[in-house]
């Protein structure tokens, strides 16, 4: 059984003196708790060494010298083994705070750790004792650290007994699916650390929107709005938020509306009251604000802690959406509690949607239908979002896409949830965050509808419990779900002007060309051996990247005809960023062939550089190619491709789309390629003057013996 020290030890006070080099302890501090732990505050010691360790006289300490902890005689902690030692009774451990552990001079500093900000967790090692502090999955009081993983598993597991509902599909984390780009959109240090989740209302035009945002402590709720900077609270303020009763301090995470906007009030997702701050209390609390009040009292509270998995105070409800019933009803949803498809009429008074409440502890996701009138509930469904802690949910209307946003823990990573055919919500996409965007602490995230869209983009808003470098919400760009259908998902005349790069006439070999002549790669020094099927048939010449190379400028075509890299290695770019404003940026031929390589203009600026090529729709990666001096590469297509509209899709190792382009693929053999569109034409040119000359000469003999 792990150690745990509780009871009160030696309050010394020992001189700080000055901290001496560590000696060789096998002693680390391996977690920390500084908020809302049970008891509260502790600090946990690991013995990374293969004996017991006397650790009778070490030293804990806070960031003051003068908060000192010192370990009683007779205390030894096992090989590989855990101490836990409760601090608050001698000081509590803060939100920038140390924990330093002391030899038994009080000046030898064996180890420490600083933090800036309260873990929504714990801060631990992982691997426990020898890694870098990273915040956990759970609190692992005494025991080894739950670090969990960074990504949706094909089976995750839950961090208690709660049913983890769906299980995740195994997807790869695509780039971010819009803009690289991020900015800041608040006056510096306008709000302080812990704004928490967001939520934005279109208004009648753009300059009217509005985005809904929540403070976690102390309980506020603000209305943002356009302004010079980007966006700021409107005319109201700062509002403070209370329960029922007037008392209190909700921790406010969420925040969501209903069909009816803000005049059918805000929902706010809450973990507990911070003026009871040891005490889970997970709750869905609704505002009205037509009040002109810079107080407000809930106006229904919807207490879900009886239904929930019991969770720490402050590891519980993080984020909430609502989905209306009809979009819900017409992805077919299932309702767990029925067994059946979801029926509304079942929930009387609960409105006209769900709301799906994300809980910190586990990563998962409960729907429920709230009662508006009598304040009671019913839980509709249980999802897994497959990350270990969820801090916000967005609904996308225009896809049917439940996003689910996780923080610093998991890299800032998206998940999207879409209702699959048994009927359940599981995850079909998973997101890295843009590329600019740095790793810090975002608990909110929103964005526009796609009536927003400019240039296929919409914007999106996070914002940063950490208040980093004095700002707590930035801004970038999403690809609106208008552009996710393919530019060209039917091989129509309009895809490729002229006739004769049409699949039919002029890379089918049956009906007019002879495949002998059309690849014999000396026709005119003899037209007799081009009726020899021999030298003709194999389509290998043209496939192989020995005549591709020859066909680009000497010295230019070498670095770019083949691929440095293996398929698989680079980041797979998401459709949802292949919009408007890229197509065209660069240029192949309009039509080809399976196997055939095709040369690819990306633009002489790029001379030089390591880019990826790609294949969508269904992402089939081409190669990592470095750029020639002419500004083109070499791409080879798979000679399995399905024939119709294509495209190419230039991007970086880390998945960002540079630029793509449609390609209608036709049904022509590998044989028949050439290295651009131009070539197909002559090709087929030659091949029906071979053919001609063929039966002239065939024509003649005859004549001559007759």
């Amino acid at each position: 059984m792990p150690a745990i020290i509780i009871l009160p030890l030696l309050a010394a006070g020992l001189p700080a003196l000055a901290a001496q080099a560590a000696p060789e302890s096998p002693v680390r501090i391996n977690e920390v708790e500084s908020d809302g732990g049970v008891p509260g505050d502790w600090i946990e010691l690991m013995n990374t060494g293969t004996e017991a360790a006397d650790v009778s006289g070490m030293i804990l300490r806070d960031n003051d010298d003068t908060h000192t902890l010192v370990l009683p005689a007779g205390t030894s902690i096992a090989a590989g083994g855990f101490l836990a030692v409760d601090t608050e009774v001698e000081y509590g451990l803060g939100k920038a705070d140390s924990a330093r552990l002391f030899a038994a001079d009080g000046s030898t500093l064996i180890d420490s750790y600083t933090w800036t900000a309260h873990a929504r967790t714990t801060y631990g090692r992982c691997p426990d004792g020898v890694g870098e502090f990273l915040t956990t999955v759970a609190p692992t009081k005494g025991a080894a650290n739950d670090c969990g993983t960074t990504t949706p598993s094909a089976t995750p597991t839950p961090s208690n007994t709660a049913s983890p509902g769906p299980t995740a599909v195994p997807v790869t984390a695509r780039a971010w699916p819009g803009g690289s780009e991020v900015s800041t959109l608040d006056v510096a240090n306008s709000f302080g650390d812990n704004l928490s989740g967001l939520d934005y209302e279109a208004g009648a035009t753009a300059a009217q929107d509005a985005i809904w945002a929540v403070r976690n402590g102390p309980s506020t709720l603000y209305r943002l709005v356009p302004n010079a900077q980007g966006w700021g609270p409107d005319s109201s303020g700062a509002i403070a938020l209370r329960y029922a009763d007037g008392t209190g301090d909700p921790d406010a995470e969420g925040v969501t509306l209903t069909d009816a906007g803000a005049a059918g009030g805000v929902f706010v997702s809450t973990e507990r009251n911070n003026s009871a701050s040891k005490i889970s209390r997970p709750s869905v609390l609704r505002f009205d604000v037509s009040s002109p009040a810079a107080t407000l009292n809930a106006s229904m509270e919807w207490n879900l802690v009886s239904d929930l998995p019991a969770v720490a105070p402050n590891s519980g409800l993080e984020a909430i959406e609502w989905i209306p019933d009809a979009a819900l009803v017409a992805a077919g949803f299932r309702d767990e509690r029925s067994g059946a498809a979801y029926d509304p009429a079942l929930y009387p008074d609960h409105g006209t949607g769900l709301f799906f409440v994300g809980l910190e502890a586990n990563g998962n996701i409960y729907a429920y239908a709230l009662n508006q009138v009598n304040g009671s509930f019913h839980r509709v469904a249980t999802l897994s979002s497959g990350f270990p802690g969820v801090m916000d949910l967005e609904y996308e209307a225009e896809t049917g896409a439940l996003w689910a946003a996780c923080d610093d823990t998991c890299n800032g990573r998206t998940a999207l949830l879409r209702v699959g055919d048994n009927g359940a919500f599981a995850v079909t996409e998973l997101n890295e965050r843009p590329g600019n965007m740095p790793n810090v602490n975002n608990e909110g995230f929103t964005f526009a509808p796609d009536t927003r869209c400019e240039n296929g983009v919409k914007p999106v808003f996070w914002s940063d419990d950490n208040q980093t470098d004095g700002h707590a919400l930035r801004g970038g760009t999403l690809a609106c779900a208008a552009v996710t259908p393919e530019p060209s998902v039917s091989p129509s005349p309009t895809v490729s002007p002229e006739p004769s790069v049409s699949p039919s006439p002029t890379v089918s070999p049956e009906p007019t060309v002879s495949p002998e002549p059309s690849v014999s790669p000396e026709p005119s020094v003899s037209p007799e051996p081009s009726v020899s099927p021999s030298p003709s048939v194999s389509p290998s010449p043209t496939a192989s990247s020995t005549p591709s190379a020859t066909s680009m400028p000497s010295g230019t075509a070498g670095p770019s005809t083949q691929p440095t890299a293996p398929a698989g290695s680079a980041v797979v770019p998401s459709e949802r960023a292949l919009t408007p404003a890229l197509s065209g940026l660069i240029s192949a031929p309009a039509a080809a062939s399976p196997g055939q390589t095709v040369r690819v203009s990306v633009g002489t600026a790029r001379a030089g550089e390591s880019v990826e090529m790609w294949l969508f729709s269904t992402p089939v990666h081409l190669g990592t190619f470095i750029v020639a001096a002419d500004g083109t590469i070499q791409v080879t297509l798979p000679g399995t491709i399905p024939t119709g509209a294509h495209r190419l899709v230039l991007a970086t190792p880390a998945g960002e789309v540079l630029g793509w382009t449609p390609i209608t693929i036709g049904g022509a053999p590998a044989g028949l390629a050439g290295t651009g569109a131009e070539a197909v034409l002559p090709l087929a040119l030659v091949a029906l003057l071979l053919l001609g000359g063929g039966l002239i000469l065939r024509r003649r003999s005859a004549t001559s013996a007759a």
